[in-house]
C-alpha cells in the first residue's frame, strides 16, 4: 500500500512527531508514505495533492492548512476513488472516509479549568490559533465554555483577543508586542498551543512580567514543558500524538478503507 501523506506544516514541535510515528509504523507494516509538506500555503498543499494522486497513491492522509478550501482536495482524491483520510483537523464540507483527531473540546476546557484554577478572576487575554483551522474554534469553544461564567458574572474580562495567522510565532510576537506597547493589564493568557505561548512569554519577559501572568498552551512541547517547570508557563496539556499517528496508520493499510 502506498500512503500519500499531505501534511500542512512541520513548523511545530507536534507535527514532527506526527511525521516520525506515522512513517515509522508504516515501515513496520509494510507501507511506503510519500510524505508532502506545505508550509502553511493552501494553493502548494493543492498542488502537492495533486502530485501525490498522480504517483497512484492507495490513500490520502491529509493534514488541511485550510477546512474549507481543501473539500476540493478531497472532491479530486474521491473521482480517482481514492479514499481520504482528515487527520487531526477537520475537512468541512468534503466526503472524507474517515476524521481521526483528539477531543478538541475538551483539550480547550482543560487549558480553560487550568488558566482559572490559577486566575479565577482578572483580566484575560486570549491567543487563538489560525482561523482558518477548524480545531482552533474548537480549542475556544472549549476554554469559553471554562470562562464563561466568570465573564457573566464580571470575576473575568477578556481584554484582547485575536486568531493568529498560520499558527505562526512571528504574528503572535507582533500582536503581542503591539498589545503590550499601552502596558494594559493582563491576568491571565489563554494561548492555542504552546509555539503561541512561547511568544507571549517571550514579550512578557521583555516587560519583566514572565511568572506574574498565567499564561496556559497545549502540546506539551518541550520547550513549553520546560517553561512550565521555569515557572514562565503555568500548563500545557498533553495528546498522546503516538496513539493517533498509529491509529490513523492501521486505518491507512485496513482492507475495508482501502
Amino acid at each position: 500500500i502506498v500512503i500519500g501523506f499531505a501534511m500542512d506544516t512541520l513548523v511545530h514541535e507536534r507535527w514532527l512527531r506526527d511525521r516520525d510515528i506515522f512513517v515509522a509504523k508504516a515501515k513496520e507494516l509494510g507501507a511506503d508514505v510519500i510524505l508532502q509538506i506545505a508550509y502553511s500555503d493552501s494553493r502548494e498543499q493543492e498542488r502537492q495533492v495533486q502530485y501525490l494522486l498522480d504517483q497512484g497513491i492507495d490513500i490520502l492522509v491529509l493534514v488541511p492548512h485550510d477546512a474549507v478550501s481543501a473539500a476540493a482536495m478531497v472532491k479530486k482524491a474521491k473521482d480517482r476513488g481514492i479514499p481520504v483520510i482528515s487527520y487531526d483537523r477537520l475537512v468541512k464540507n468534503a466526503d472524507v472516509d474517515l476524521y481521526i483527531s483528539f477531543d478538541n473540546i475538551k483539550v480547550g476546557q482543560l487549558m480553560g479549568e487550568a488558566a482559572v484554577s490559577q486566575t479565577p478572576k482578572g483580566n484575560y487575554l486570549l491567543l487563538n490559533g489560525s482561523e482558518s483551522d477548524n480545531n482552533s474554534s474548537m480549542f475556544r469553544e472549549g476554554y469559553m465554555s471554562v470562562l464563561q461564567k466568570g465573564i457573566d458574572d464580571g470575576t473575568i474580562n477578556i481584554v484582547k483577543e485575536t486568531w493568529v495567522v498560520d499558527w505562526l510565532y512571528e504574528n503572535a510576537l507582533a500582536y503581542m508586542q503591539k498589545v503590550m506597547e499601552s502596558n494594559p493589564k493582563i491576568d491571565a493568557i489563554i494561548a492555542g498551543n504552546d509555539t503561541l505561548a512561547s511568544a507571549a512569554i517571550h514579550v512578557l519577559t521583555e516587560k519583566r512580567l514572565a511568572g506574574s501572568v498565567t499564561v496556559v498552551g497545549h502540546d506539551a512541547d518541550l520547550d513549553g514543558c520546560q517553561r512550565v517547570v521555569e515557572g514562565t508557563q503555568y500548563a500545557t496539556i498533553y495528546k498522546p500524538i503516538d496513539i493517533e499517528a498509529t491509529k490513523a496508520l492501521i486505518k491507512s493499510t485496513n482492507s475495508q478503507i482501502v
